[in-house]
Formats: structure tokens, sequence, C-alpha cells
């Protein structure tokens, strides 16, 4: 397994979001994204957030990339400013979309990143064998994105994600375009590396059931501007088979989610 560049001790929070505001400019007017977002993220936690569309989700995760910068309230990264964090290579990010280059082979694809900042050949090529074995992608190496399902090349982008090993992962709905069965599937073999990285995970998806079976959090968000209107500590157990969510614990957890969105609509 990859040597972790771990945050550093005695750090005791990933993500600091403190009255967090933000505004886009528009020309037909104000459009009001974010509005008073507290949020305390601790290395190891795995967070998802649910609300409706155009609630703020993906705008928060952008916000902790330093793709976008919020008008008011303040919010660090490991102790950074996301500027300092994005330049630190602080976290990876999975888009919706795989956006493998189609001209690059998978291991190529993986290696981008790993070419931009500097690696030594030897280093890329340790660091490339060992996630692609972490996501089950081992003898597809060679393969072009084309000759892949879209789920085997979610799992490549999640690899090139993991490449630099950040201790940060940011997964902007990753699985929402995939049919029920694969996304299943990848959603066990994400809890599984999640368990064998420990890295800390914000994850966004407009899915109960996934926010439930994935998550130690589940942050629930009102439509815009985007509240935070709970959040949820879940009590299921480190071991999750699918089975679960047909447990007791898992249908309340989902029934405070859905009561948490109707809820936020109150704010329309």
């Amino acid at each position: 397994m990859l040597k972790k560049a771990r945050v550093e001790a005695g750090m005791k929070t990933v993500v600091e979001a403190t009255n967090l505001e933000l505004t886009f400019e528009t020309n037909d007017g104000p459009v009001h994204a974010l509005s008073d977002v507290n949020l305390t993220i601790a290395p190891g936690d795995f967070v998802s957030f649910i609300g409706p569309s155009g609630c703020g989700k993906t705008t928060f995760l952008r916000v902790i990339a330093d793709l976008e910068h919020p008008t008011g309230g303040t919010i660090s990264i490991n102790g950074m400013t996301p500027a300092e964090a994005r330049l630190g290579r602080a976290y990876g990010y999975v888009f919706q979309a795989a956006g493998l280059y189609p001209w690059r082979n998978i291991e190529k694809n993986i290696r981008l990143p790993l070419e931009i900042m500097g690696y030594s050949k030897a280093d890329m090529a340790e660091r490339t064998a060992s996630v692609l074995g972490l996501v089950g992608l081992s003898d597809f190496g060679k393969k072009y994105p084309w000759q892949l399902s879209g789920g085997m090349q979610q799992r490549a982008s999640i690899a090139r994600a993991l490449a630099f090993d950040a201790d940060l992962l940011l997964m902007d709905e990753p699985f929402g375009a995939l049919d029920e069965i694969v996304r299943d599937h990848l959603n066990e073999q994400l809890l599984a590396l999640w368990k064998r990285t420990q890295k800390t995970i914000c994850f966004v998806t407009h899915s109960i059931p996934e926010a439930v079976y994935l998550s130690t959090r589940i942050v629930v968000m009102s439509p815009r501007p985007g509240r935070i209107i709970d959040v949820i500590d879940s009590p299921l157990p480190a071991e999750r088979p699918l089975e679960i969510r047909d447990s007791t614990a898992f249908l309340e957890i989902a029934a405070r989610v859905r009561e948490g969105l109707r809820a936020g609509h109150s704010y329309e």
C-alpha cells in the first residue's frame, strides 16, 4: 500500500466551514448558492451531501477544491485555505463523468496528475499499479476507456484521484448515471476502498439509499439558497452488506433524511 502523507498530528478537522456564504452575480441578478453553512468534517469521515438539484451540494465541494470562492464566512482544509490546500495537493476530485482521455490507456490516464506533479517514472509506475489494484483494475491498465464499461471507467477515475495519495477525496455524484445493479456493486467497492485507505470522503448524491448505505454522516441540504437542514450521525456498523438496507436502523435513517428534505422545502 502507498505510504500516506497524513494530516499533521493533533489535527482534529479536515474541513471546517463557519458561516459560509456564496452568492453568484449574474446578468439576472444575484444567485444565493450557499447561506450560513456551518460544518466540521473529521479525519476518516465518510460524509454524504444530499438535497434537491441546485441546493449547493456540488458548489460546496467546489469551494473546498478552490474552484469557487465564498463571498462570506470562512472555510479551511487541514488548517489551510482552499487555495493553499489546492497547491498542496490536499485532495483528489472525482467528477460526475469519468473524464478519461480516449487517446490514453487507463494506466496513462491515471499517471496524468503524477506527470504534471513531476513524479519519477519509477514512482509513477509503483503508484499506478497500486491504485489499479485498489479499484480492481490491475488487468486493465493497457485498455483504452472505450474498451471499459461505465462502471469500470468510474473506477479508473477514482484510481486517478487516489494516485497522489491525498487524504481527502471529493466525489461529485460519481455513480449517478449508472444502472442500479452496477451502482450497488460500486457502492460496496467504495466502502471497501474507504476501509482500506482510511481517507476522508465528501460524497454528493441524490439517492437516499446510497447516502445512508455509504456514510458515517449525512448532510441534508435545503433548496437554494443552500442551507444545512440536518446532520445525521449514522449508527450503522462499519461492516455493511447490501442486505443492511432492509434493517430497521437503515429505514429509520432514510426516513429522517426524507423528513429533512421535505422540511427544507419550507425555505422556498
